[in-house]
């Protein structure tokens, strides 16, 4: 069995006594080219988990490998072959241009640092190429600044820049937060689109879970730090088993005058007394928060619906090891296939 293209064994990510990532098992395998969505309000670890994977942190325990080598060990042209394969699209679409230079820098600069293209005239036709991969009409879009385009264009081209590096995984941290709604969907269709025509796997971050539904294979759901959920999207979305994904998906503005909102049982806010290290980070918030909450260990469980779960509310004689969660997800994303939803 080959090794898989990136692996998280165990990783935890420490600031002082903060702990933004806990004991997180993650496995992702090129050939099934999933796209997977870590979803979670501000501060549960996601856009820490997102450093992590992209090598701008190192975790304070556990082992993050690519390719089976640990990450922490690549150097030389090793380190500079992980940095090319393994791209990010960030958050903001503006801040990531430098508004001195026109939009063609940020895409020639990557081509001619890691001697992609040959030549000027060469890289200008890659240039070219991938922007009409990504819905963007070159001769509208090189040669102008980015004060010139909109937002949805300079997001897009952040795609682009991305897949000109031709990675084997893509990281996108809120990549559609700060765009308007209308044009969400195109930049969700061209991650859509590329995954199923290059089969590059794609670790999706989000607070949004709306577009997670409609993007993703798999989600997996955060909550200071902690897996809380995970398995397939339609399953976690439309049956939610932990409180605290039930309070996101209650919190979607569904398109359906049946349903109203914010109507199922309240979640309570965070009490003077929190959630306990040694219980569920989540005790303070929970309705259903029981005693054993406070003071044991919450494992994962797997649910009948082919879920796991860190709650008791779910609790089985027998626990889920975190360390199959992996397993799991790679078993909710079978070989890759469009998903109409």
């Amino acid at each position: 069995m080959s090794a898989p293209l990136l692996e998280l064994d165990a990783v935890e990510k420490r600031y002082g006594a903060l702990v933004a990532v806990s004991e997180l098992n993650l496995r992702i395998d090129a050939d099934r080219a999933p796209i997977i969505a870590v979803a979670g309000e501000s501060g549960s670890g996601k856009t820490t988990l997102a450093s992590l994977l992209l090598g701008f942190n190192e975790p304070t325990t556990g082992e993050i490998r690519y390719q089976g080598k640990p990450l922490r060990t690549l150097k030389g042209d090793a380190w500079r072959s992980y940095r090319r394969e393994v791209q990010a699209v960030f958050q903001d679409p503006f801040a990531v241009y430098n508004p001195f230079y026109r939009v063609d820098h940020a895409l020639y600069e990557p081509l001619r640092l890691f001697g992609i293209a040959k030549s000027k005239t060469e890289a200008y036709r890659m240039m070219e190429a991938v922007c009409e991969k990504v819905g963007l009409h070159h001769e509208d879009t090189l040669g102008r600044f980015p004060h010139q385009l909109s937002g949805g264009q300079r997001q897009r081209l952040m795609v682009a820049r991305a897949l000109l590096l031709q990675p084997r995984l893509l990281v996108a941290d809120e990549p559609v937060s700060m765009i308007d709604a209308s044009l969400r969907a195109l930049v969700l269709g061209n991650l859509r689109a590329l995954n199923n025509e290059l089969k590059i796997p794609i670790v999706y971050i989000t607070h949004d879970l709306t577009t997670a539904y409609h993007i993703a294979d798999v989600i997996m759901v955060m909550y200071r730090g902690k897996v809380v959920e995970a398995g397939p999207a339609e399953s976690v979305i439309e049956s939610p088993q932990h409180p605290y994904t039930k309070l996101l998906v209650d919190s979607i503005p569904w398109p359906d005058l049946d349903i109203g909102w914010g109507t199922s049982q309240p979640i309570l806010k965070e009490d003077e007394r929190g959630g306990p290290a040694t219980g569920c980070a989540f005790a303070g918030r929970c309705p259903s928060v029981m005693p054993k909450c406070r003071t044991a260990p919450i494992p994962l469980f797997q649910t009948d619906g082919g879920t796991a779960v860190r709650c008791l509310l779910n609790e089985k004689p027998a626990a889920f090891d975190d360390r199959r969660l992996s397993e799991l997800l790679q078993l909710a994303n079978s070989p890759q296939e469009e998903l109409v939803r």
